[in-house]
């Protein structure tokens, strides 16, 4: 058999493990493996990639500490109170739970920068009392799973880090032109929810209480000085991504530390208390954790890193074999031939979106980005602004079936089953594809806080 016979059989088989299950990172694997047996490439390629992207890519150091920061704050209670905040203001909506939730997840991905994480600590604390608030389990578990696609747009942001260390673009303008697009999300998706809730009657409505927004807002503090310490310190140039990551950890570290024997002075059950039952001084300390927890929940980050890390690697291998392959090329050529500036940028959105459905964000943008990137900066794109369309787009995937990934993490801490989910989705994706397309159509919205060149 030709060499084209064997690749396209492995594609085959690889495609039926991932319909399967297994996980992308093997399907991976076994696609580069067999292609390098068919291609005689040497395996140690793979070996070298990884050494490459473990020894090489300071600027992915910042990727488990980002992961470790979403971990410390769900565990030390400061996302419990900015959800508590988003609910106060919004609450008095139609929706208003749902709409908070949306809220929530935005201030989460503002420490965090990841969007399974950020799905799995909003949907875990508020579905139940979405549930209990009257809203359908389906539609409440789906609201989790969109909210969590702003936590790669929102700075920090992993996959931001992953996309400047390929494209050797500054990350930190990269986290800047994030913050208008992912606000926007935000916004477009509220704006659905609340269609949908007033169109069903769902979530009961609570009084709009300036005492309660003030208190919320009192105890969210912490989470609200870690999202401006890092915002802060990359815009200004203070430190560099990985050191902001740095920073974030050790800040969340000492504030779950300190704040535990305080929040045990004042009462193990405060956070349990009605807001209006709470003294300023209770709303000011959250529960904290001990230091003997501090090595489980860093073996957690490690986890999910251990995950990501190679599976970067071996999607760098993956994008060597398909330029080997000419895949490249042709996608270029393809792309290349549409024509004028919007049909070109429009096409590549559109393949973005495709790969999205059936691709984890970090090998569609691995594969994808060198290919896609030097096209849109030779129609007059800015690098940075193609950079937030390019993964606007890959962010939608996670809700995005058959792959979904959000869709399964939201399953997974609901138990509500994946494919319950996939009609409350269509309403938040027809919000996010409309914020993409604006995006995408007015510039100044990924450029306006950038500094001057």
């Amino acid at each position: 058999m030709t060499d084209g016979t064997w690749i396209t059989l492995i594609s085959i088989g690889v495609t039926m493990f991932f319909m399967l299950g297994v996980p992308v990172f093997l399907v991976i694997g076994f696609w580069v493996v067999g292609c390098s047996f068919v291609l005689g490439l040497p395996l140690d390629n793979i070996g070298a990639a990884l050494a490459d992207v473990f020894t090489d890519g300071f600027a992915l150091l910042a990727m488990p500490l980002f992961i470790l920061t979403g971990d410390l704050i769900n565990k030390s209670g400061i996302a419990r109170r900015l959800s508590d905040f988003a609910y106060a203001c919004l609450g008095w909506i139609r929706g208003g739970l749902a709409m908070a939730s949306l809220g929530a997840c935005g201030l989460f991905a503002a420490i965090s920068g990841s969007n399974s994480a950020t799905t799995a600590t909003i949907g875990s604390m508020l579905h139940p009392e979405m549930v209990k608030g009257g809203y359908d389990e389906r539609f409440a578990a789906a609201t989790a799973a969109a909210g969590g696609t702003v936590g790669i747009i929102i700075p920090p942001s992993i996959i931001f880090i992953v996309y400047g260390f390929l494209m050797n673009l500054p990350i930190s303008e990269l986290f800047v032109a994030g913050i208008v697009p992912g606000a926007l999300m935000v916004g477009g998706m509220q704006l659905a929810c609340w269609i949908i809730c007033r169109m069903n009657g769902w979530g009961h409505l609570i009084r709009l209480e300036f005492n309660r927004v003030l208190k919320t807002a009192f105890g969210a503090w912490l989470g609200f000085f870690a999202i401006g310490l890092v915002l802060w310190g990359i815009y200004t140039g203070k430190f560099s991504p990985t050191e902001a990551a740095g920073v974030t950890v050790g800040f969340c570290i000492i504030v779950g530390l300190i704040c535990l024997p305080l929040h045990k002075i004042m009462g193990s059950k405060s956070e349990d208390r009605p807001h209006s039952e709470k003294g300023f001084a209770e709303m000011l300390v959250v529960q904290g954790f001990r230091l003997t927890e501090v090595p489980s929940i860093t073996a957690r980050s490690a986890q999910i890193t251990g995950i990501l890390a190679p599976l970067i690697a071996v999607s760098v291998v993956m994008q060597q074999i398909l330029s080997v392959l000419g895949a490249q090329q042709v996608i270029g050529d393809f792309v290349t031939n549409m024509g004028g500036y919007y049909a070109v940028l429009f096409t590549a959105m559109i393949i973005v979106f495709i790969f999205g459905m059936v691709l984890e964000s970090l090998p569609v943008t691995i594969i994808l980005a060198p290919i896609l990137a030097p096209i849109a900066h030779s129609i007059g794109v800015e690098p940075v602004q193609f950079a937030v369309i390019f993964l606007v787009g890959a962010s939608i995937g996670f809700i995005t079936p058959p792959y979904g990934l959000n869709l399964y993490v939201a399953s997974g801490v609901t138990g509500v089953p994946y494919f319950k989910l996939l009609r409350y989705t269509v309403p938040y994706l027809v919000a996010l594809i409309s914020v993409w397309f604006i995006v995408a159509l007015v510039p100044e919205l990924s450029t306006v806080l950038l500094p001057e060149r």
